[in-house]
Order: structure tokens, then C-alpha cells, then sequence
């Protein structure tokens, strides 16, 4: 158009419309990407939140059924020296179940799955502090030497064991049965 000739209102009105509603596209186009990065950031800060949960990750080392009669074989010089060693067993339907074996102070190797009947929906399991095991969720302490002697309630679910050829054996259906606290 020249400087002489004036554009309709009606033209003037639509090139502002198509310029404005341009810019408000881009605009929308930016605040998604922008959530979209807030999001990602909030869920990797929970993941690492979540799995440091009380300062202390615990690596859970996976095992699964020796050959032969269905059993979880530990050597029992992995359990020496008083401190809960954490496992993950598989299940045949691909579950993972949590648990864990230790020497007791009075010198009796337990094991026990890393829930218990109250806390376990929370899936936050134990954590050791010197002869006590405690619940993560509820912060209540247990003492090692009652590990699979004492049942219900927060206490850790105890698992059927015995000692045998230099090593821990936790028969594998123990741990199938498990597999509702997971």
C-alpha cells in the first residue's frame, strides 16, 4: 500500500489479529515447554529425595533362587560383622521383594523381609542403627536379636531359615509368599 492509499479498518484490524494471535501461540508454545521442564525437575528432585530417605541409601544386592531346591543360599561370611545386608529376590511373575539377613548381636544369623504388616503400603522398609533395625516410616526401633522371634505389628516380617553348608538357606517360597507386602 502506498503512503497515499489508507487500508480499510477492517484490514487493519485483521493484519493485528493474525499478528496477535501469532505471538500468543508462541507465547502458550513456551509456557508448555517451561512446565513441562518444572515437571521433570520436580520428579528427578523426588526420585532422589525418595531414595536417599533419611540420609541413607541402602543398595539392595539382587538374588535370585540357587539351582536345585528352591532356596536363597547367602555365605554366611557376607552376614559377619553385625550389619544388616539388604537383597532383592525376584519372584517367578518378575516382583522384586526386599529383605534382609543378618548376624544378631547374640551371634544368631535372621533374616527378614524389609516391610512389616503396619508400614509396609509406605514401601520404605529399614534402616540399622548400631542392634537396632528401624522402621523408616514410623521410626520405631527393633532390636536384631528379636528378629524372627518376636511377629506383627512393625516388626519386620520374619522368613523361615536355616544354616547349612557354610551359608544362609531362606527357601525361595518364603519369599514368593512375601510378595504381598510389595
Amino acid at each position: 500500500m502506498s503512503k497515499h492509499q489508507q487500508a480499510s479498518p477492517q484490514s487493519i484490524r485483521e493484519q493485528k489479529r493474525a499478528a496477535f494471535s501469532g505471538s500468543r501461540r508462541a507465547g502458550a508454545s513456551r509456557k508448555k515447554v517451561l512446565l513441562g521442564l518444572i515437571v521433570a525437575a520436580l520428579g528427578a528432585g523426588g526420585y532422589f529425595v525418595v531414595g536417599n530417605l533419611n540420609g541413607q541409601a541402602t543398595q539392595a544386592k539382587p538374588i535370585s533362587a540357587a539351582p536345585g531346591p528352591a532356596a536363597v543360599k547367602i555365605p554366611l561370611t557376607e552376614l559377619d560383622g553385625g550389619k544388616a545386608k539388604f537383597f532383592e529376590y525376584k519372584t517367578a511373575d518378575n516382583r522384586s521383594i526386599r529383605f534382609f539377613a543378618m548376624k544378631s548381636a547374640d551371634g544368631v544369623y535372621r533374616a527378614a523381609l524389609d516391610a512389616c504388616d503396619v508400614c509396609y503400603q509406605a514401601k520404605k522398609g529399614y534402616v540399622q542403627d548400631g542392634d537396632d533395625m528401624i522402621c523408616r516410616k514410623c521410626g520405631r526401633h527393633f532390636h536384631s536379636a528379636k528378629i524372627n522371634e518376636v511377629s506383627g505389628g512393625c516388626n519386620p516380617v520374619g522368613l523361615t531359615r536355616t544354616v547349612a553348608g557354610g551359608q544362609l538357606v531362606i527357601p525361595a517360597s518364603e519369599l514368593e509368599a512375601g510378595k504381598s507386602y510389595f
